[in-house]
């Protein structure tokens, strides 16, 4: 019977649905979206299924006689096989390849100075980026044809080619004057007796889909730029004949055929020519029909998601642009600046101030810690400098509090207490603290013997409130632990030098950091107002006058992340805290002092180089994919390679500074594209949780207790490490 009660509808767990979450969905989508934009963006401007290529002459055998020896019209509809040529002293003008937005707008002032009519045979692609253009064309009087779409040698062309190039030039015409035209000018044609055994059956062709087919009598050839009299002499049609006359009004500069039209139209004017559209020169029905339904609504929507390709697209560029110089801008000021905070530290006679001595409070905060709390405690409890250890049990229900009480350790108490989060189990932890200074660490997070020590030897200094450590990934064999590596010793080691040098440290890290409990005291101690209580403690304290600065040789080894599930979590509250910190922090942008130093310099910087940086930084790879598969794929390649040799050439020098193999450098080009993509969702899930107010509970990792000191254990520092630095 139990078998029986099942729910209707509900179907066993093997068997459900697993639904992508939207933490992936929404990011996926916009990065799809944001790719669909980029490929309609590169097909109207000919990138994408564009086909340069074209037809060699071939033999005329199969072209009829008489429209070898026609006119310029050539009508093959409905069976038909004949040409008309324009009457006397009748010249239609006509212009390939527009709409431009510089030339044809002159071309039509001209055309409207002289009162002139002209056929504009327009490509789909230009007719959808500038479509006021073809509304003004039709305005004023003129007439449209059809160019294709991509400009492609029709006679190359498969029929199914040749009916998508006609039909969407016809919607992009749809979209933009709102009619369809029966008139067509194939690409790469010219005279009526130049038609062969490859263009006549594309004519023949055109004609069954309704079309006239107008080539041209005489060629100005003003593509060539021959000057402006060589192409009024081109252009002239023969003793008072008619003729149909091609001109160009895009695909270079016409600066030579606009000056040149108003000289023809004037001097064949003076000798009594008329310039007409073709219908009209011909006295035939006009070429356009006006469109309405579906028909209309398509070319509207057609014409709508163009212009927003082509806005988003800038929008893209200047994305890029912006990432492209805060990469360059971050890179440059991280090698300047932390090659001077290097030199500075690590001068022979360079001292904070006395020599620190005083004993040391050193908090652990710990929620469930039971695999890593020995090792971390241990590891304390060699410590070279005098601490007492204070471990805060936040409410553990895995014994972490047990293992602790049971290694009877000198010097180590347990504190307990309900569960109430990180801020409040440091709060407790400060409250019971005996000394001045206090180090703050991670339950998962193991110091060398002389980690205190170098930690706190800034405190000679007076105007020191807190110390930043050296936060170092201990599980890096992985690889999502090599490109955590690289990020630890690139992103965060040498931004805090940098920082250090510009007075705006914008993060103390919960795994290694320490402060001056007067400090503390000053701004409240740990506030749970933001879920990145090590960032917004910092800012706090650079806004109360107070230097942060960056101990390098105080080395700490943390358990990161082992699956992009729990790296996910980490960052995505480290994202989220830091936006809230820069939030509850922005009046110092507008304050004076201290604080006002802070928010013009330090919250700017971590605003661009921590969330703005990040977020755009995809822009790269969704470029390099375009320019991978359209093109031009070797400059896409090289520009790419260049970034990369200039990351590769930081991480070298962050590697190079903290003491570190290179080995692992080896998985830079992969984290460069997959880890950025991680890091961009994890901060688009920020902002989307930041923008609809959403809030983020506490998560707790996962930890396997793995991480120890290298070399097993003990760790005896270098001799080179052994001297103090205040």
């Amino acid at each position: 019977m139990a078998s029986r009660t099942r729910r209707r509808g509900s179907a066993p767990a093997g068997l459900r649905r697993r639904r992508l979450p939207m933490r992936l969905l929404l990011p996926t989508f916009v990065l799809v979206a944001l790719m669909a934009m980029l490929m309609l963006r590169g097909y109207v401007h000919s990138e994408i299924l564009a086909d340069h290529r074209v037809q060699e002459p071939i033999s005329k055998s199969e072209v009829p006689r008489d429209v070898l020896k026609g006119g310029p019209v050539i009508d093959t509809r409905d069976g038909r096989r004949t040409s008309l040529d324009v009457p006397d002293r009748e010249l239609v003008l006509t212009f390939d390849d527009g709409p431009d937005p510089k030339w044809t707008p002159k071309v039509l002032d001209v055309l409207k100075e002289h009162n002139a009519h002209a056929v504009f045979f327009i490509t789909g692609t230009m007719a959808s980026r500038y479509p006021k253009l073809v509304q003004r064309i039709v305005d004023e009087g003129h007439e449209i044809g059809l160019h294709t779409f991509n400009h492609p040698d029709l006679s190359l062309q498969s029929r199914e080619r040749i009916d998508w190039e006609l039909s969407q030039n016809q919607l992009a015409l749809a979209g933009a004057a709102g009619i369809r035209t029966s008139l067509f000018r194939p690409p790469y044609s010219s005279f009526a007796y130049a038609m062969d055994n490859e263009s006549w059956p594309v004519t023949e062709y055109i004609g069954s889909k309704g079309y006239i087919t107008v080539v041209n009598d005489t060629d100005s050839e003003d593509w060539k730029r021959p000057g402006v009299e060589e192409i009024i002499r081109r252009a002239m049609p023969e003793k008072g004949e008619g003729a149909v006359v091609l001109m160009h009004d895009s695909g270079g500069d016409r600066s030579q055929t606009v000056a040149a039209l108003d000289r023809y139209i004037d001097r064949l004017q003076d000798k009594g020519y008329r310039f007409d559209t073709l219908t009209k020169a011909l006295n035939a029905p006009s070429a356009h029909t006006p469109v309405a339904g579906v028909e209309a609504l398509k070319g509207d929507a057609w014409i709508l998601l163009v212009q927003a390709s082509e806005r988003t697209t800038d929008v893209l560029v200047v994305g890029l642009a912006v990432i492209g110089v805060l990469v360059f801008a971050r890179f440059g000021l991280m090698l300047i600046l932390s090659a001077l905070h290097a030199r500075r530290v690590r001068r022979r006679d360079f001292r904070w101030g006395p020599t620190v001595t005083e004993p040391v409070s050193v908090l652990v905060p710990a929620y469930n810690e039971a695999k890593c709390i020995e090792q971390t405690v241990r590891s304390l409890v060699a410590s070279d400098h005098p601490i007492e250890v204070i471990v805060v049990d936040d409410g553990s229900n895995d014994g972490t509090a047990r293992i602790v009480e049971d290694l009877r350790l000198p010097g180590v108490r347990v504190v307990r207490q309900l569960n109430g989060g990180k801020p409040a189990a440091l709060n407790r932890g400060i409250a019971n603290a005996s000394h001045d200074l206090i180090v703050m660490m991670d339950g998962d997070t193991v110091f060398e013997p002389a980690t205190v020590r170098e930690l706190v030897q800034p405190f000679g200094d007076p105007r020191v409130g807190a110390v930043a450590g050296n936060a170092k990934v201990g599980n890096r064999d992985s690889l999502i632990g090599a490109w955590q590596h690289i990020e630890y010793v690139m992103g965060f080691n040498l931004d805090r030098r940098m920082y250090d040098v510009l007075g705006c440290m914008p993060t103390i890290p919960g795994a290694v950091g320490a402060f001056r409990r007067s400090a503390l005291e000053q701004v409240g101690g740990m506030s749970d107002d933001t879920l990145a209580e090590d960032t917004d403690i910092t800012m706090a304290l650079h806004r109360r006058g107070w230097r942060v600065v960056y101990a390098e040789n105080a080395r700490a080894w943390t358990e990161a992340p082992e699956s992009v599930q729990q790296l996910w979590s980490q960052r995505y509250r480290w994202s989220y805290g830091t936006m809230q910190a820069i939030w509850k922090h922005r009046r110092a942008v507008v304050e004076k002092g201290p604080s006002g130093r802070f928010g013009r310099v330090g919250l700017p910087f971590v605003s661009l180089f921590m969330v703005v940086a990040p977020l755009l930084a995809p822009l790269i790879d969704v470029f390099l994919l375009y320019g991978l598969v359209f093109g031009p794929t070797q400059k896409t390649i090289l520009a790419w390679l260049g970034v990369l040799a200039i990351q590769a050439v930081c991480a070298a020098y962050a590697f190079r500074l903290d003491r570190e193999r290179m080995t692992h450098l080896i998985s830079l080009p992969l984290q460069q594209i997959l880890y950025r993509q991680l890091m961009y969702v994890v901060l688009l899930q920020s902002w989307i949780t930041a923008l609809t107010g959403g809030r983020l509970r506490w998560q707790k990792l996962r930890r396997t207790g793995a991480v120890g000191l290298p070399g097993g254990g003990s760790a005896v520092p270098r001799p080179a490490d052994r001297r103090p630095v205040g």
